[in-house]
């Protein structure tokens, strides 16, 4: 990182980090005014229209609890994935199911559970009206890096020396955020800023999470967090009633742009290409989100119609609600499947010798199939489906 590269613009400067040989980026305070082009008002209407038609249909919905874990799950997923993680919707859904073994590599599922641990925490708190803030960001970062590659870095500290992104040290990294004694007080007026109503919303949002990322302030786990930043305010300001837009489909799929327009900002000072870039990708999200939320109503509706029951203990109430339990994971389903209908024939004693599994999870906007099956002391399996339940779609 070089002075020239990143001159002193609005957005900041790079200057030499006085005694330690090397240049870091100075971020100035986040603006409170932004200049609007034709262009960008264009855009900033069609993205907060998708996002609004996106909040109407997410607040119809019967049952949202049920329906929001596949967003969280894909969401969580392609967040890590940016940050180079090889997992798959599939590998988290069998590790949840308890088939580990299947699992090319539990290291990186066990950071997308963390991430969709650090997300639901992070909702809890503002539901019970904790406020968005550098301590909420630190307990999330604590759930978010626990266990996993990076949390020797103090996972819920905020870093204490300094980091860098690419290169092997600061005197030779692509980008040096701000040291210590910059990077506190660039951390308390984002905090402020978090609070501030004197942009629209979205481009509120564009600029708090550049200006998370260019300060950095912890040692690993910033780029997940400062994604996950975006569902927490959205929520925040009653905008979406649950974390419906997951951004990181498009940041994925445009890794290279998206990383390029964060540095870009930095070196010449211009927000617009970036902010054009972000209010692009709540645009398609929004609008993917609204269209899959409306198939996935859809589906639950033509699941409870072709549920079928075979078993005569099994209630139709129980059976009505199968399609409802499916969407909560797949432990959680066949736990409610071993329990609430146990093969006919077999009592509760011996109901207890059975261990229930699961084959994996295949959801999209157009299928939800799942087999539950037991093994019995044999070691035989078998469908449990076919003994009293049968779902289909």
């Amino acid at each position: 990182m070089r002075v020239e590269d990143f001159p002193a613009t609005s957005r900041g400067e790079a200057r030499e980090v006085p005694g330690q040989g090397y240049v870091a980026y100075y971020p100035a305070s986040v603006p409170r005014r932004v200049d609007y082009t034709d262009r960008l008002v264009s855009q900033l209407d069609e993205a907060t229209g998708a996002l609004h038609r996106l909040a109407g249909v997410g607040r119809l919905l019967p049952n949202p609890n049920l329906l929001i874990a596949p967003y969280v799950r894909l969401e969580a997923v392609l967040s890590s994935r940016i940050e180079g993680t090889q997992s798959e919707i599939t590998d988290l859904l069998r590790f949840e199911a308890g088939d580990d073994e299947s699992i090319g590599e539990l290291r990186d599922v066990q950071e997308v559970r963390n991430y969709i641990a650090a997300l639901n925490y992070g909702i809890e708190r503002l539901a019970g009206g904790f406020p968005l803030s550098l301590r909420l960001l630190r307990e999330s970062h604590e759930r978010l890096m626990t266990g996993v590659r990076g949390s020797h870095a103090t996972p819920g500290e905020f870093r204490r020396s300094q980091n860098w992104i690419g290169g092997s040290s600061p005197s030779d990294a692509v980008f040096v955020p701000p040291p210590v004694d910059a990077m506190n007080p660039a951390l308390d007026d984002l905090e402020q800023f978090l609070h501030d109503r004197s942009v629209p919303l979205l481009i509120h949002l564009a600029m708090a999470h550049y200006q998370f990322e260019v300060i950095h302030p912890f040692l690993d786990g910033n780029g997940r967090l400062g994604r996950l930043l975006i569902p927490l305010v959205l929520i925040e300001r009653a905008v979406l009633p649950q974390p419906l837009l997951y951004l990181s489909v498009y940041l994925e799929r445009n890794r290279n742009q998206y990383y390029d327009l964060l540095l870009r900002t930095s070196r010449t000072g211009d927000l617009e290409p970036w902010i054009s870039f972000f209010l692009r990708a709540v645009s398609a999200q929004a609008t993917d989100a609204e269209e899959r939320t409306v198939r996935l109503v859809e589906l639950q509706s033509t699941m409870r119609s072709q549920t079928v029951v075979r078993a005569t203990e099994a209630p139709l109430q129980h059976a009505l609600r199968i399609s409802d339990v499916a969407r909560l994971g797949p432990r959680r389903y066949v736990s409610h499947c071993a329990v609430r209908h146990r093969p006919v024939g077999h009592s509760r004693r011996s109901r207890r010798n059975h261990r229930p599994t699961a084959k994996p999870l295949l959801l999209c906007a157009g299928h939800l199939r799942r087999g539950v099956w037991h093994r019995d002391r044999t070691g035989r399996a078998a469908a449990h489906a076919d003994r009293d339940v049968v779902v289909r779609c």
